[in-house]
């Protein structure tokens, strides 16, 4: 009997769909936790532009990961390996909900925070330079004192939120580097195209 018809070492990988959601995301989580670090020694004429590429990758985050979450409840992902203790399989459904809260609420927030920014109204929301992308009208039309303390109070969750992130992200590779080079598990295959 040929042992790959059969599934005999077969790695049980994630669909084509869920592996480039899963990079996609993961690179524009990755390069918009980086970009504050660059803008606050990039010099005052290029903040802006940092700033809003960094709004933009925040809404294509949240875009893609409104189709990922769809994606994952209405197709089932390969089974963990054997191999995991129960703990494990308990922190691994744990860390992946937390992660899609987090891939969520931080664009979110972000965005209910630029949309009580002070000087909204006079600068608009560009997509990556494209097209003019909504603010949440609601927070818009706030008065300027609650308007203030909306933008203030989102923006210091959002940044939680970032360290949040900095931190789940550090437990999520660190668990898929454990398993694939301590346990012997082919746990990076998973996810490669």
């Amino acid at each position: 009997m040929d042992l790959q018809r059969a599934g005999i070492g077969m790695v049980k990988k994630y669909s084509g769909v869920a592996i480039a959601l899963h990079w996609i995301v993961a690179v524009g989580i990755m390069v918009n936790l980086i970009l504050p670090y660059i803008w606050e020694a990039a010099g005052d004429e290029n903040v802006r532009p940092l700033i809003n590429t960094h709004k933009s990758i925040g809404i294509t985050v949240l875009g893609l990961a409104l189709m990922r979450l769809l994606w994952r409840l209405t197709h089932t992902p390969p089974a963990l390996p054997a191999s995991y203790k129960a703990w494990e399989v308990k922190a691994s459904h744990a860390a992946h909900w937390a992660l899609y809260a987090l891939i969520i609420a931080l664009p979110l927030t972000g965005w209910i925070m630029d949309s009580a920014w002070k000087d909204a109204a006079a600068n608009p929301m560009q997509w990556f330079g494209l097209f003019q992308w909504p603010r949440i009208g609601p927070v818009m039309g706030l008065d300027e004192v609650t308007k203030k303390s909306v933008h203030d109070s989102f923006g210091e969750v959002h940044e939680i939120l970032g360290y949040a992130m900095w931190a789940l992200w550090a437990l999520h590779v660190g668990a898929a580097l454990k398993h694939q080079f301590m346990d012997g598990e082919k746990e990076l295959q998973r996810m490669m195209p």
